[in-house]
């Protein structure tokens, strides 16, 4: 039996649920073994969402086989004809991009507005790499008169991708892209806390694809995407997630020695220099910290460090701006920022703002539930902003992956830099300064893999986005994305 809601009308409130709650994979739905189940609620009230499937072992294991099965056939299929389908898909994605938005918005909590974002991002992306498809090419290498030796570009075979909460179409549609153009089949995994979006994705694209090439598995706990990263037929896993997460991928991969592409988490920092442009630096202080997602992301520029000098203008400029960031409904467009994902993440962001009191850091804004009665129900935090925070505090050094923000002062550029670079984390950095010397000296000397000056928050899609140290390994967003789904093939001839 299958297990399906009724599809609610679209409506401001309301978005049409996907219909479908079973497995996706051979180009059907199917159930889980046994019937297993459980109840999604939404962040914004706790009401019920409906039911998705709780995929086994055996059931990633079916997922896997069909797109072990379709691999060869989408491998020799003409590069022209993948790019059409994935045009088609952002096609058809843009065409139900407002209630895509709002699935996401009631089930992850993000605010509306900054969801529809993420769908143009997604149907932008699939674009991207279906432009990219003929461009995974090899080369010749001289070996003399008599021999010929190139190399080629071939797809991996089956790609499982994990994805996040805080954005969970994006990070299902956007990242099945550059696996498929290159000619692999995929099996997504999308996050238990909000994983309607993409059932309704392959509700809309499901059939543009062969049978088995594009294929989705949900799970509630480890067991699924555990299931998928170990299983032999995975040539490569992509997480999108936290370090923990990420170890984990890693030490289950290395059983088949499958390789592995991380984005993880991030300690962010934005450093403001005494000349810096101070209007613009305060807006950028409070849109890096990306509190449209109540800072749950993970390129969120937490930590500010402010010369002496504008430390304290900066401060007052950055507490009137938290004014605009007031939590509400996220299906209501006018919301700048919605709920907590869920009631754990909820109490963990709540620990950190007590910790950070306790151990000495000033709560000079928010760092409490809102009053408003309509939002009681629900999981929501206002914006905070600490300072007098210490690189030592825990605030300082941990990653809390809620709207938390803490402002630094320095005096001394060495000891800065030290603070900045010292978390094991090294994903991004912003950098706010007149001084073209002074910007590109710091660019090269902070350890993060994204470095913005006089700029924040935005990515460029074709610019490598990606992390140094524990903040995740290879590049997304780009042509190396495209490769890193390829493995190299030398052939040599004699002749």
């Amino acid at each position: 039996m299958e297990m399906k809601t009724s599809p609610a009308p679209a409506s401001p409130t309301h978005p049409a649920l996907p219909a479908h709650r079973e497995l996706f994979y051979g180009g059907a739905w199917h159930p889980a073994h046994g019937g297993a189940h459980w109840e999604c609620f939404s962040p914004t009230n706790g009401s019920s969402l409906g039911i998705c499937a709780d995929a086994s072992d055996a059931d990633v294991d079916a997922a896997v086989q069909a797109a072990h099965c379709a691999f060869p056939a989408w491998r020799d299929t003409h590069p022209s004809d993948r790019a059409a389908r994935l045009r088609q898909a952002a096609a058809r994605i843009r065409q139900h991009g407002g209630d895509l938005a709002l699935i996401d918005a009631l089930d992850c909590g993000n605010a509306i507005t900054p969801m529809k974002g993420d769908v143009e991002n997604a149907a932008t992306q699939l674009e991207f790499f279906a432009g990219l498809v003929t461009e995974a090419k090899g080369e010749t290498i001289p070996m003399g008169h008599g021999r010929l030796n190139y190399t080629l570009r071939e797809p991996l075979g089956v790609v499982g991708r994990i994805g996040a909460f805080n954005h969970p179409f994006m990070f299902s549609a956007a990242k099945m892209a550059a696996p498929l153009a290159a000619g692999n089949t995929v099996v997504i995994k999308p996050p238990e806390q909000a994983p309607l979006s993409t059932l309704r994705l392959a509700e809309l694209v499901g059939d543009l694809f062969p049978p088995g090439v594009f294929n989705v598995v949900t799970g509630r706990g480890k067991e699924a995407g555990q299931a998928l990263v170990r299983h032999p037929a995975v040539a490569k896993i992509g997480l999108i997630g936290s370090v923990e997460a990420g170890r984990a991928v890693m030490r289950t991969a290395a059983d088949t020695l499958k390789p592995v592409l991380l984005e993880l988490g991030g300690k962010n920092a934005l450093i403001g220099f005494a000349d810096a442009d101070l209007p613009a630096l305060a807006d950028a202080i409070v849109q890096g910290m990306n509190f449209a997602w109540c800072g749950q992301s993970c390129g969120s520029t937490s930590r500010v460090f402010l010369h002496e000098s504008i430390h304290d203008r900066i401060a007052d400029m950055v507490r009137e701006r938290l004014a605009a960031f007031q939590p509400g409904l996220p299906q209501d467009p006018d919301t700048t920022m919605g709920a907590i994902v869920s009631a754990e993440q909820h109490r963990r962001i709540l620990d950190y703002i007590r910790i950070g009191r306790d151990e000495g850091a000033t709560l000079s804004y928010g760092g409490t539930v809102p009053a408003d009665p309509g939002l009681a129900q629900g999981f929501f935090i206002e914006p905070t902003l600490f300072t007098g925070v210490q690189p030592s505090m825990r605030i300082a050094r941990e990653e809390i992956f809620g709207p938390v923000l803490s402002l630094f002062r320095w005096t001394d550029a060495g000891a800065m830099l030290a603070a900045v670079n010292a978390p094991d984390y090294g994903l991004t950095c912003s950098l706010w300064t007149r001084d073209l010397a002074t910007a590109l000296e710091f660019s090269s000397r902070v350890q993060a893999g994204y470095v913005w000056i006089n700029e924040v928050g935005r990515h460029f899609l074709g610019a490598p986005y990606g992390g140094f140290k524990q903040s995740g390994n290879g590049r997304e967003e780009c042509f190396d994305e495209l490769l890193a789904f390829t493995q190299t093939k030398n052939v040599h001839v004699r002749y």
